[in-house]
């Protein structure tokens, strides 16, 4: 009964029960968008890595590939994620993406705003974010 009390003390201290933390999961999966399966993790030393990633209106990238394991959340704009096999998904703020891995694809912002999107690498300190055909 003491633990319980204990707990119940730390969470009002912090603010759980006055409802001001909010936990809400974006995205979980062991597969990327397309249905791949994720990769094992290196053996090496990991090192993650988040990028801001700022792509300009009706700007497409070239195609590329990402060798390492890597996740997204999109900040602002819409983007259109294409595969060479000619898998499509399309993205908008507030979206959250677990990418495909050793899979050529590109992206294209349509809009006519900048896209932002927050990048999470996990890889090692030799890994490339990408590489480009």
């Amino acid at each position: 009964m003491k633990k319980l009390l204990c707990f119940f003390l730390l969470c009002m201290s912090y603010g759980f029960a006055a409802g001001n933390v909010e936990s809400v999961t974006l995205a979980k999966s062991d597969k990327s968008w397309d249905g791949s399966a994720m990769p094992s993790y290196p053996k090496e030393t990991p090192e993650i890595s988040v990028l801001k990633i700022i792509i300009p209106a009706h700007m497409e990238l070239p195609l590329h590939k990402h060798p390492i394991i890597n996740a997204g959340y999109m900040v602002k704009g819409s983007l259109k994620v294409v595969t060479d096999e000619n898998k499509v998904l399309q993205l908008k703020a507030g979206d959250a993406l677990i990418e495909v891995v050793d899979k050529w694809h590109y992206g294209v912002n349509e809009g006519d705003e900048p896209v932002e999107i927050v990048v999470f690498y996990a890889g090692t300190k030799e890994s490339a974010y990408s590489i480009k055909k």
